[in-house]
């Protein structure tokens, strides 16, 4: 948790700012000085119910407004992001929410202007902060279940696209604002794939969003298996929905389950089940009590990072937009991949 805690600005009003955003940092105890929407209300209300004090017009009248020490949290659709930071100040301190634009083309627009104005800036790959997935990082990192060479992460979910109006009709929506969590994952415990293969595709009940499901295969070596499933359309209770990340080495293994998926926004309790093998034992799964959630927690473990490397007591910025605009490589290449399709089978 950074020592000095500096001052916040919300650009954007959205459901991942009631969700997440403010429920973070209220918890934290971080202070927020305005918000700006271009819909007033929306910003109005969610001033309203985080105790926000200032609501501006425009963006222009909140930035001429605010500390200079300011952190601006940029929280607006995809396609909006280069002019929001246009807008801002030179050398600003700014959090991007995910994806970094809707293109390969977006995301290195985004990343030269984050260069060409001196930002400091992070995209909010919020889930690397997960609880479950820190603990589960500082367990492989210790070298407990051995060598990893096997991570699925599997999404088996009914998901409330409606709350999102905007993905409605945009040409990409499933992995550029879904399964980008889960290869940003992938990155963070592999590191850099040599390949992907990838296939989305759309739902019949959902044929107003360009995909809602997703099968995705990491390319490392022979040994590693790096691979994502989802389905956003299983609407047939929660008896059968899955929200895991499994995680298997040479040692032991890892599974965890992201109840917030299961029922979102509202959600049930993470879990996280370890083993590890012992000579003459058969494996037996413990159980962790985790202290914390994906929403809100994962969203102040970003922020907290952000702010530490801005004040200097940590070196590292986990989600720097150089390592971001990496991920958004990795999508681009999968919707390649999905877009070349199959290899063809010779007829008889």
């Amino acid at each position: 948790m950074p020592l000095h805690p500096g001052p916040i600005a919300i650009i954007g009003a959205g459901g991942i700012v009631h969700d997440g955003h403010l429920p973070a940092y209220a918890k934290a105890g971080w202070k927020v000085t305005g918000i700006y929407d271009p819909v007033f209300s929306k910003a109005a209300q969610l001033a309203r119910n985080f105790d926000i004090g200032k609501i501006y017009e425009s963006q222009e009248q909140l930035v001429n407004a605010v500390p200079g020490e300011t952190i601006f949290d940029v929280a607006v659709p995809a396609s909006a992001i280069p002019g929001v930071l246009k807008g801002l100040p030179d050398k600003a301190t700014v959090m991007i929410q995910k994806p970094m634009g809707e293109t390969i083309a977006a995301a290195v627009e985004i990343l030269k202007i984050c260069e060409d104005k001196a930002f400091t800036a992070a995209v909010n790959f919020q889930m690397r902060f997960i609880p479950a997935v820190q603990l589960a990082k500082a367990m492989i990192d210790q070298g407990l279940i051995g060598d990893l060479h096997d991570m699925e992460i599997r999404m088996n979910i009914y998901h409330p696209w409606h709350l999102w109006k905007f993905l409605y009709g945009i040409p990409r929506m499933e992995m550029l604002y879904h399964s980008i969590h889960y290869m940003d994952m992938m990155r963070y415990f592999f590191g850099e794939p040599l390949g992907i293969y990838a296939k989305t595709l759309k739902h019949p009940k959902m044929m107003q969003l360009a995909s809602t499901r997703s099968v995705i295969l990491l390319e490392y070596d022979d040994i590693i298996r790096a691979f994502i499933n989802t389905n956003h359309g299983h609407e047939f209770g929660l008896k059968y929905q899955d929200s895991f990340i499994k995680f298997e080495g040479t040692k032991g293994a890892i599974r965890t389950t992201l109840g917030m998926n299961l029922d979102y926004p509202s959600g049930v309790p993470d879990t996280f089940e370890y083993v590890l093998l012992e000579k003459e034992k058969k494996p037996e799964w413990k159980s962790v009590r985790l202290k914390g959630t994906w929403f809100p927690d994962a969203f102040i473990g970003s922020m907290a990072n952000l702010m530490c490397y801005t004040e200097g007591s940590q070196t590292i910025l986990i989600n720097h937009v150089s390592s971001a605009y990496r991920t958004m490589q990795l999508v681009e290449s999968a919707y390649a991949s999905s877009d070349a399709g199959g290899t063809m089978i010779p007829s008889p």
